[in-house]
């Protein structure tokens, strides 16, 4: 059997960010106004701050002014409101993006919505989640979204075809299953409920596994011919399918690294251009 096609989010990104440093350009020639992402990051966990100085890059490479606010492990729930909530009434700030987790004392879904929607250029509040469900405009979420763009990529055209979602995280699972519902797609969420998961699995055109455990997706339940979208990372590089197995299965999948995780950065930095363009009026960000 012919083994499944690689879905390259590395190079699909690549594009994407070309376009963004191209649109950053114009908007600062055309207006004096050079988009902003603000990262705020609560303590010093070494995974946080390795993702976080790797978007700074990204940023300065695609043309974007990257403002940092490091704030310390005790920082309370109502500090960080304050803090996100002085960005969101920044002119000069464009996007924010609050990296997680923030600390078990903290309330992270209040934090969330201290950040000014038309800001939320991670999609995690509130009225984004409402937005990409109802279809309308707004910002998605960074990973889902990317997600619909590798489909979108590849040809994969979502409408009639049966989509599980394993996982349903607020930022992931939820949101690129409300995504996918809007393309017409008949979605299942599976969870750590879930009776016998492997038969859920079984039955799905498109597969998007987004759970955080690592191989939990076997190859021998991937349907042939399927999409498997593995949206895990773990360590060592592996992601929730197992790979090796279902590539024997699939027709398309995502290789860990490589594929879903440039995708998520290239929408962060593509939506703060799009929040910059809006908030200087450009009629094209409308």
């Amino acid at each position: 059997m012919t083994q499944a096609r690689l879905m390259d989010g590395t190079a699909l990104a690549r594009r994407i960010v070309e376009d963004t440093a191209r649109r950053a350009a114009e908007l600062t020639a055309r207006t004096g106004v050079a988009p902003c992402l603000a990262t705020v990051l609560v303590g010093e966990d070494p995974a946080s701050v390795t993702y976080v100085r790797m978007k700074q890059n990204r940023c300065r490479k695609a043309g974007i002014t990257s403002r940092h606010v490091a704030l310390p492990a005790s920082t309370t729930t109502a500090e960080l409101v304050g803090t996100l909530r002085e960005l969101s009434a920044d002119p000069t700030v464009h996007g924010i993006l609050l990296q997680h987790p923030v600390g078990d004392h903290v309330d992270e879904r209040a934090a969330f919505e201290a950040i000014a929607p038309e800001k939320d250029v991670d999609g995690v509040t509130f009225a984004s989640f409402a937005t990409m469900s109802f279809g309308l405009p707004g910002f998605v979420s960074c990973t889902p979204g990317g997600i619909l763009r590798l489909l979108d990529e590849y040809g994969v055209d979502p409408a009639g075809k049966r989509a599980v979602v394993v996982g349903r995280s607020a930022i992931l699972g939820k949101p690129v299953g409300m995504l996918l519902l809007a393309r017409d797609a008949t979605v299942t969420y599976c969870h750590s409920r879930t009776r016998d998961l492997s038969a859920a699995v079984r039955e799905a055109d498109i597969v998007v596994a987004a759970v955080g455990r690592p191989r939990l997706i076997r190859g021998q339940d991937i349907k042939p011919g399927a999409v498997v979208i593995d949206a895990g990372y773990n360590a060592g590089n592996v992601g929730d399918v197992d790979f090796d197995s279902a590539v024997e299965r699939a027709s398309l999948i995502t290789p860990v690294p490589g594929g879903v995780g440039p995708m998520t950065i290239a929408t962060l930095l593509e939506q703060t251009v799009t929040a910059a363009e809006a908030a200087a009026g450009e009629p094209e960000a409308a």
